[in-house]
């Protein structure tokens, strides 16, 4: 008999359209310490992009179709923590008083971020990873401030042979991206993506690490029009390094 942990994965537009070796290397990682990893393939977005425009309608729409998807009791992982903090927490008005409700409220459960099922579920640190390289580690807005997740990534890092983690200043300061935010208040998202760089830059850093490729996207689309050396990469591509 089968006793390895089963889960579900759910892989944002981003990481689907635009950086699918993270979610290959997510599942490498889950594979590597023992998951059955399901994928549904009719699967598509959480609806974020739709709710934080204001188009709840629409946005709930996706919700209804994202329940539906996965409506197993296995645990639903994904490799961003802003998807999981939108069905986690603005989904709930949603079902509030929906005939789906107690369905939803088991997916509400069951969904979590890639290194929070890491460190919390599995109680893993040491994923067997090894990278030789300087990284600083940015906390976005959803995995900290929505989440509380700051510690299990770090861990997550610390144990990767090879590697250095540098503390950036204002690790937990916005990067500026927030969605909608960057197309429509340029400026100020630019400022704030400009100093974020530049406290990456102060670490020696050749990599800023994050859980949320949203974020790593704004940066790296910021660092490569100023002709800046140092690199962006995801956890969960980090931590599949010398597999």
């Amino acid at each position: 008999m089968d006793s390895r942990m089963e889960v579900d994965i759910f892989i944002p537009c981003y990481i689907d359209l635009l950086y699918p070796e993270t979610g290959f290397n997510m599942v490498k990682v889950l594979e590597k310490l023992g998951c059955k990893v399901y994928y549904n393939t009719n699967q598509t977005c959480c609806g974020q992009p739709a709710f934080n425009a204001g188009y709840k309608k629409e946005a709930f729409k996706v919700a209804k179709k994202f329940i539906n998807d996965f409506s197993g009791n296995r645990y639903i992982v994904s490799p961003s923590a802003s998807c999981i903090k939108m069905v986690k927490d603005s989904y709930e008005d949603f079902f509030l008083n929906s005939s789906q409700r107690n369905h939803y409220k088991k997916i509400q459960n069951k969904a979590i971020e890639f290194t929070s099922f890491l460190t919390d579920i599995l109680k893993k640190k040491d994923v067997g990873a090894v990278f030789e390289a300087k990284v600083c580690y940015h906390d976005s807005c959803s995995a900290h401030n929505g989440m509380g997740i700051k510690k299990g990534p770090r861990e997550l890092l610390k144990y990767v042979k090879g590697l250095e983690l540098i503390e950036m200043n204002e690790s937990e300061t916005c990067c500026g991206f927030g969605g909608t935010f960057s197309v429509k208040m340029e400026p100020i998202s630019i400022a704030m993506v400009d100093q974020k760089s530049e406290n990456a830059l102060a670490t020696g850093a050749d990599y800023i690490v994050s859980t949320d490729t949203s974020c790593l996207m704004h940066i790296d689309g910021y660092l490569q029009k100023q002709n800046k050396k140092i690199k962006v990469m995801h956890i969960a591509d980090v931590l599949a390094q010398g597999y």
